[in-house]
């Protein structure tokens, strides 16, 4: 207060200042003056940047450690909660945690706030920052740092971890999956929405004519039992599949047994003939089949076999978006890197929840539970002969393809 007066003093005549003899009129003025202050920095708060909207802490809850909606959640310890919310079950939480991101968090001098939550909220929602807030009673610098920091945390864990790793199926793996599906995976493009760029050639780069949309580029390969087995992401939205699909190609020729292949849509690209064959798709409209009556037929009926399961690249691609909403957002076109981890993120989480979670539509038709009991035990003896009439029942596309026309 001595300093306060001392300033008012010094800024005004000695007459104007003759009445601050009597002590309580002195402290009467200094605590004027610190009120004062204090409302006209308030003032200048409120009044700046008026368009930059965002909560403080005096709007959201006083203790982000104790009570808030997260904590509620967490503590309830159920898988139903835990799947709607963040996509993995309980006991995947823990394992994530457990597998290396929780000894990197805590080696970091951030406050200790359940990072793990926050990120999986972001990833599997289309929520604005102003939700993960309220959720988790954290100011807007804090979400920022929780994000910059702990997702590419989160991505060295799942390097770690074999059952998030995408990668080419080796040896008997293959015996495995053809055991389900005849030898046959799957493979298409997936275009993610993107931010538009005020630099022309990255404006022009992705945007897609057909589309006439901006959009980064992904082609991604699935197994049969709902894994992604290889993929190759962030890449323009101009650029047409055969661009994004080399690599690809390489483990098709040099890494898969023959007997094997590939199935995509008729737009999809083959390939050179050095993979003729590893690459097959349901026949187009009017295109023409030569050969016996036998061999015709016997290539419809290998076609209508091929169609309801061309289908399921369609429930891959279904699970990645539907799963994380965060990939349905136009994504940031100002820092590939931190948007090429974000859609490896999402495609390593994918992996980890068919195999652990197991809610992946692909895998609920290839991969049930067929031997619980002696009944499923009979048909799974016998799951050649029933698998595409089953998968015929949920099949939305055949009547739209082809049918055998003689001329």
């Amino acid at each position: 207060m001595d300093d306060l007066l001392l300033q008012y003093t010094l800024m005004n005549d000695t007459e104007e200042t003759a009445f601050l003899d009597d002590e309580e009129d002195v402290k009467m003025l200094a605590a004027t003056l610190v009120v004062g202050v204090e409302l006209a920095r308030l003032d200048r708060i409120e009044t700046r940047n008026p368009g930059q909207l965002y909560l403080c802490r005096a709007q959201l809850l006083p203790d982000p450690h104790r009570n808030t909606l997260w904590q509620v959640l967490y503590q309830s310890q159920n898988d139903r909660a835990f799947i709607a919310t963040m996509g993995i079950d309980v006991q995947t939480f823990g394992l994530i945690l457990t597998s290396g991101f929780a000894s990197q968090w805590y080696k970091k001098p951030i406050a200790r706030i359940d990072p793990l939550g926050l990120i999986l909220h972001y990833l599997n929602s289309t929520m604005h920052e102003t939700s993960l807030q309220q959720i988790f009673a954290l100011t807007p610098a804090t979400i920022s740092c929780y994000l910059t920091s702990g997702l590419p945390m989160l991505l060295e864990t799942l390097c770690s971890m074999a059952d998030a790793t995408i990668r080419w199926l080796r040896g008997p793996e293959f015996e495995c999956c053809s055991a389900l599906v005849v030898a046959r995976h799957l493979i298409d493009g997936l275009k993610l929405p993107i931010q538009t760029s005020e630099d022309v050639d990255i404006e022009n780069a992705t945007y897609n004519g057909w589309l006439s949309e901006h959009f980064v580029s992904s082609v991604i390969a699935f197994s049969a039992e709902g894994v992604v087995i290889a993929a190759r992401t962030n890449a323009p939205g101009s650029w047409h599949d055969s661009r994004l699909t080399s690599h690809i190609y390489t483990q098709l020729r040099v890494d898969t047994p023959p007997n094997y292949y590939l199935v995509a849509d008729t737009a999809f690209p083959r390939g050179s003939t050095s993979i003729d064959g590893r690459i097959r798709a349901p026949l187009k409209h009017g295109q023409v089949l030569w050969g016996s009556a036998a061999e015709i037929e016997e290539h419809m009926v290998f076609n209508q076999e091929l169609l309801p399961y061309r289908q399921t690249a369609e429930w891959g691609m279904r699970a990645i978006q539907g799963a994380f909403g965060r990939l349905c957002i136009p994504l940031n076109i100002s820092n590939q890197e931190a948007r090429s981890d974000l859609i490896e993120i999402c495609l390593q989480l994918h992996n980890l929840r068919a195999i652990r979670v197991s809610v992946n539509q692909i895998q609920t038709v290839y991969m049930k539970h067929w031997q619980a009991t002696e009944d499923d035990l009979n048909v799974w003896q016998d799951f050649k002969n029933m698998l595409f009439s089953e998968q015929r029942k949920k099949d939305r596309v055949s009547h739209f393809h082809i049918t055998l026309e003689y001329q």
